[in-house]
């Protein structure tokens, strides 16, 4: 999940009210911005420029959402992409720039000024307060963002969310009824049908979405593979075991993830080397390698996946 915001972090946004309150004028404000001090997230919404410009997309999008919640109806939660940031999921090709906020005193749902108000109903069960941010539950937003992304990018942010523990997949299986009439309803039985709990990064979830559209098998996630005569034990990120075959994704968040403390990528790269080589060596298998640039040529990448699982035994479904 998300680190939690900083005190300092969350703290770091100034409304232009706010300014005036304490004494700025618009040309004031207009300096602080101008000289770099400060950075104008949206209209009427500051942010402190060395708080803002290390944050990540999905941190920048946080400050951006409580910018909004503080000019909002007092009815309006988080929801959708917004939410499911907010929760911890990772995301992939979603406009971080626009906030989803769902406001439930009547008013039609529209999209304006970076905000995008939907209306609806919500119960109490419904809505968490994250340090004092209302949002929509795991499972709440996890079906809303089926029905304002593509199947891609929802089944990023939907696994992300399942990963990270915030909801279920028999959770979200239970609450689907409830979508039905909602639009791209189709969207929300695709990534329902996709969606892994085991899947642990956008990167990996951006593969089992181009196994599925390659029409191959599905691999089993986050194997794991023991031999307790030499006491190993490790996780492949996919794998087909009834073919010998298992399948790494090279991401920069794996790195981050599993460097031990004081270990370069140099030596990370090297004992994941030595990982790979004796899974081949212990079971017979072979590793495919996929990196964010495979990704981004899924028919090519599919094919080179498909020839090798048919070349150990086992055409193309």
């Amino acid at each position: 999940m998300h680190r939690p915001l900083s005190v300092e972090e969350s703290n770091s946004v100034i409304l232009r009210r706010e300014a005036l309150a304490q004494g700025y004028d618009d040309r004031a404000i207009r300096q602080m911005v101008s000289s770099g001090l400060w950075r104008k997230i949206r209209h009427g919404a500051y942010a402190i420029t060395e708080v803002w410009d290390p944050l990540s997309p999905q941190g920048r999008h946080r400050l951006l959402a409580r910018a909004v919640l503080r000019t909002a109806h007092q009815s309006s939660v988080l929801s959708h992409v917004s939410a499911a940031i907010e929760l911890g999921a990772p995301s992939w090709n979603v406009d971080l720039g626009w906030v989803h906020v769902t406001r439930g005193d009547g008013q039609t749902s529209r999209r304006q000024s970076g905000v995008v108000r939907h209306s609806g109903v919500l119960s109490t069960e419904d809505v968490l307060v994250l340090d004092g941010v209302p949002v929509t539950c795991g499972w709440r937003a996890a079906l809303e963002v089926t029905t304002v992304s593509a199947v891609e990018p929802a089944l990023v942010l939907v696994n992300g969310l399942l990963n990270a523990g915030v909801t279920t997949k028999s959770e979200l299986e239970r609450a689907a009824p409830l979508f039905e009439h909602w639009p791209n309803s189709l969207t929300t039985r695709l990534v329902l049908g996709l969606s892994d709990e085991r899947v642990a990064s956008a990167g990996e979830s951006r593969l089992l979405y181009l196994c599925w559209k390659a029409g191959l098998p599905l691999p089993v996630p986050q194997l794991l593979i023991e031999d307790l005569g030499q006491s190993f034990r490790a996780y492949v990120d996919f794998a087909w075991p009834d073919l010998g075959v298992f399948m790494e994704f090279d991401g920069r968040e794996k790195y981050h993830r599993y460097r031990r403390d004081g270990e370069s990528l140099e030596q990370f790269l090297l004992r994941e080397k030595r990982r790979e080589e004796l899974i081949c060596q212990l079971r017979g298998w072979i590793c495919i390698r996929i990196t964010w640039a495979d990704l981004d040529r899924p028919a090519q990448t599919g094919a080179r996946i498909g020839n090798l699982l048919a070349s150990r035994g086992r055409p193309r479904s």
